[in-house]
């Protein structure tokens, strides 16, 4: 039986221990957070936890195999380093950590200690995102030109961190997912509406290395929730829309064709716009944050190598701060290590 205890139950922290309480072979030992009445909560729903307001006694409990934490990115390397000294396999939701610095040094102390170190990048773990990925991996779009995400909401307002970090974070992984690559160069512009000093709103460019660009728009201050991504390939479109569960990729047969008859002179150059059937491809849904805790676990009993590693929130990491780069110095590339 793995045992593990959770730090922070606030507004994701019970979805964790919601999926991980319901799975065989594990057992919710303890669950920390600092809202006394939000413990009483979790203690009448899930009597067999036990709770607690100080994170050392999960963190250095000798008798757990997993940490998770659920709580302010300020928080994750201070919990993740001393969870991992334990010996704790360690869960941290996304972003892994407030620099790359940190990520290099949990990523190290993990691999000293031979545990597993898992971040939160619950899209890679989505049906939809999976199966988009299955069409630009076997070239049915052709190559990719550009990829525009746009991730709005009214609201929740953080205070911990901004829109990029919070939002586009979750763009940036899939688009590394769908890519096998990371971007090389970043330029971003953000604006602080409700507070000085954390963005609410931020719109970021990325160039991959190929030559594809991918925008995202992320911002908690929009009267309408999307999630939606849109894929333009040489030979076809995708659009993936999270929020309509019934057809969440449509696949366009649209493009431009080159006009073989005008070949004498580049004035005579044409195109040709095709425009053919839309395909809505069916999708088996899954709940994702169950298919991520289910992987997490397996890894765990395995000791195998998890698709969302140390060193996938490290380059996760390295792109957010680039793009904080770009807007604190007037939207300018900025080179991504």
């Amino acid at each position: 039986m793995i045992k593990l205890g959770i730090i922070g139950v606030g507004r994701w922290g019970p979805n964790l221990l919601r999926n991980f309480s319901y799975m065989e072979d594990v057992k919710v030992e303890m669950v920390c957070d600092i809202d006394a009445n939000r413990l009483i909560q979790i203690a009448a729903r899930f009597p067999g936890v036990t709770t607690t307001k100080i994170p050392e006694e999960i963190l250095k409990n000798k008798n757990l195999d997993i940490t998770v934490i659920s709580t302010p990115i300020s928080s994750h390397f201070r919990y993740a380093m001393q969870a991992l000294e334990t010996g704790h396999h360690v869960f941290v939701e996304k972003p892994l950590a407030a620099s790359s610095s940190e990520c290099n040094q949990m990523i190290d102390l993990a691999e000293k200690k031979h545990v597993i170190l898992f971040v939160g990048h619950t899209f890679k773990y989505n049906a939809s995102v999976m199966a988009a990925k299955e069409y630009i991996g076997n070239g049915e779009l052709g190559k990719i030109y550009l990829i525009d995400a746009t991730r709005t909401n009214f609201g929740p307002v953080r205070y911990d961190t901004n829109a990029l970090w919070d939002l586009a974070s979750h763009d940036i992984s899939i688009f590394s997912y769908w890519l096998n690559d990371n971007p090389k160069s970043v330029s971003a512009r953000g604006a602080c509406y409700l507070n000085k000093q954390i963005e609410d709103v931020v719109y970021a460019t990325f160039e991959y290395g190929d030559g594809t660009i991918a925008h995202v728009h992320s911002s908690w201050l929009n009267p309408r929730k999307i999630r939606e991504i849109t894929v333009v390939g040489e030979k076809k479109m995708l659009v993936w829309n999270d929020m309509n569960l019934s057809e969440s990729i449509r696949i366009y047969n649209c493009g431009f064709d080159k006009d073989d008859y005008y070949q004498d002179t580049f004035d005579s150059f044409r195109l040709s716009i095709r425009e053919g059937d839309v395909i809505i491809p069916k999708i088996r849904l899954n709940e994702p944050l169950l298919k991520e805790c289910e992987h997490f676990i397996e890894c765990v009993k395995a000791g195998v190598k998890p698709l969302t590693d140390g060193r996938d929130g490290l380059n996760v990491i390295k792109v957010l701060e680039a793009a904080t780069k770009s807007i604190k110095s007037q939207s300018r590339i900025v080179l991504i290590d």
